[in-house]
């Protein structure tokens, strides 16, 4: 338990049902749904529906998902995996011919074909209780009406000015007279507004047929892009078979690549061997520990993962205890590695993450994203849709495992997680932040199944990541400067963190008590709420 004589916040607890997510309106949304009849499901895909609004910056319809589920509380997981492929039209041959040997942020050639109204659509079809049209009243009342800039949003707008103003339709939108946008302002997105109520009336068909494609389609044309319809009519996310790994008792289950939860599976059987060094794990030995356990495991994120259906992604074999021991036997406890190889993949940053548990314990783990904030910094005007970058998620290397292809999916960064025991789902979680996300579950869970915290405490507490394309290492503000010299000492590049590392939500059910204990980052505007 934290002292109550110090900042923090407490677990929010609740019999009935709960929603965490890092923005309070798509919170009260999700919450809203679960007391109307709603399940799981339902409220979070409303819940990220208002996201798609309210975050701007970090997830939307033109953007990716991912999502868990469990019903009823067993433990037999369902995973879906809606991330976005390149245009047929798009190889690595042309983009070389083309000069482009890395695929720059603000390009055409950034945006994979969005995949997230297809994930919404079939998980709402397929799980849900409510017709999705209703699930987007929320949203789309928000996008016409208004809604406020919260805190981190209006850092994150502000931090992204310059990418705005590279897209005139979006710096048109995104800019106040030219100004940035401040806590407290209302913005408005009627073009969106008027594209969500399309979807609630015509589903899929109101994203990838008809005026609304046909705005996407043409910004990305006009830009130099290569995607054409047949792209957006192949656009459909797959149902995948979860991977998992035993960590304390506890089954944890994330998505299979491309996305990266095979390495923060990988991460946890490292640190399942390791020493706690103390009581708390905000020590020298145990961060220096972490650290080197990261770039070990990123390395071979970024030598191995890549679209299972291009390439062999040894799955098996990078979550073996035998891979385990032989990492964990290279980490000197003395002294930093020495420079790990400089990684050829581009760098990856923004996402909002969804926890829901509802009254009959289906759990809901739900992420969504445009990757970096704002994106590719490309807005389709009449619809009022942000493409996501997640085409830099790729490598412009022929021979790769990683390299761009047409139909292929990229290395992705996005990861809900899942916790069962004893044959019940016992946790809902997700990281946000990109790279860090991986990092973060390990994180996370070890500082509440390790060390004890509660689960608001395990989010609270600072954090610190390891570059996976250099030796840079950035720690958090509340990490003491005695602590980072201690690091440099060893041989650490300890950098201040340029903004709060990640965010994060969790939900866990007391089955023995009938509770729900939730907890929400504070690095995020968000809360949990329960009824």
């Amino acid at each position: 338990m934290r002292s109550l004589q110090r900042p923090g916040r407490s677990p929010v607890l609740a019999p009935h049902g709960m929603a965490s997510t890092s923005n309070p309106l798509s919170t009260q949304a999700a919450v809203t749904v679960l007391q109307n009849g709603g399940n799981a499901m339902d409220a979070a895909i409303a819940a990220s529906a208002v996201q798609a609004v309210v975050e701007p910056e970090s997830t939307g319809i033109g953007g990716d998902c991912f999502c868990l589920y469990s019903k009823a509380g067993s433990d037999k997981v369902i995973a879906l995996n809606g991330s976005g492929r390149a245009p047929m039209g798009l190889t690595a041959e042309w983009l070389l011919k083309q000069g482009i040997s890395e695929i720059p942020q603000q390009s055409p050639h950034a945006v994979t074909v969005p995949t997230a109204i297809d994930a919404w659509v079939q998980l709402n079809r397929d799980h849900g209780k409510k017709p999705l049209g209703d699930l987007l009243q929320p949203a789309i009342g928000y996008a016409r009406d208004g809604f406020p800039i919260g805190q981190r949003v209006e850092a994150d707008f502000a931090a992204s000015r310059e990418l705005i103003l590279g897209d005139t339709d979006l710096s048109s939108l995104y800019l106040k007279n030219g100004d940035d946008y401040k806590m407290g302002d209302r913005f408005i997105n009627e073009n969106l507004a008027t594209t969500m109520e399309a979807i609630a009336e015509h589903g899929r068909a109101g994203f990838y047929e008809g005026w609304v494609a046909d705005d996407i389609l043409r910004k990305l044309n006009a830009l130099g892009g290569v995607h054409t319809q047949d792209d957006f009519d192949a656009a459909v996310a797959n149902y995948v078979t979860p991977i998992k790994t035993n960590f304390r008792g506890y089954d944890i289950w994330e998505c299979p690549p491309n996305g990266q939860g095979v390495i923060a599976l990988m991460l946890l059987n490292i640190v399942s061997g390791m020493d706690k060094f103390g009581d708390h794990p905000i020590s020298l030995e145990r961060i220096h520990h972490e650290i080197e356990a990261g770039r070990l495991a990123y390395r071979d994120r970024n030598l191995y993962l890549a679209d299972p259906e291009f390439s062999d992604v040894p799955v098996t074999a990078m979550l073996s205890s035998e891979h385990a021991d032989f990492i964990r036997e290279q980490i000197n406890p003395n002294k930093a590695l020495d420079t790990l190889p400089e990684s050829t993949l581009p760098k990856h940053k923004s996402t909002v993450y969804i926890s829901v548990v509802d009254k009959d314990r289906n759990a809901c783990s739900f992420i969504n994203t445009v990757f970096h904030n704002f994106g590719a910094g490309i807005l389709a005007p009449e619809s009022g849709v942000i493409l996501q970058n997640r085409g830099q998620g790729f490598v412009v290397e022929p021979g790769h495992p990683n390299c761009i292809q047409p139909g292929k999916r990229p290395l992705h960064t996005i990861i809900p997680g899942m916790a069962t025991k004893d044959g019940k789902t016992v946790m809902s979680f997700g990281v946000m932040g990109g790279e860090y996300q991986a990092f973060g579950h390990m994180q996370f869970l070890t500082r509440l199944f390790d060390y004890g915290m509660d689960i608001q405490e395990a989010q609270d507490t600072p954090r610190f990541m390891p570059d996976p394309f250099s030796d840079l290492v950035e720690v958090e503000e509340p990490i003491s400067n005695e602590l980072r010299d201690g690091l440099r000492a060893l041989g650490h590049n300890i950098q201040p963190a340029s903004k709060p590392i990640g965010g994060s939500q969790a939900i866990f059910i007391d089955w023995e008590t009938g509770l729900l204990i939730a907890g929400s980052d504070p690095r995020k505007d968000g809360c949990a709420i329960g009824y």
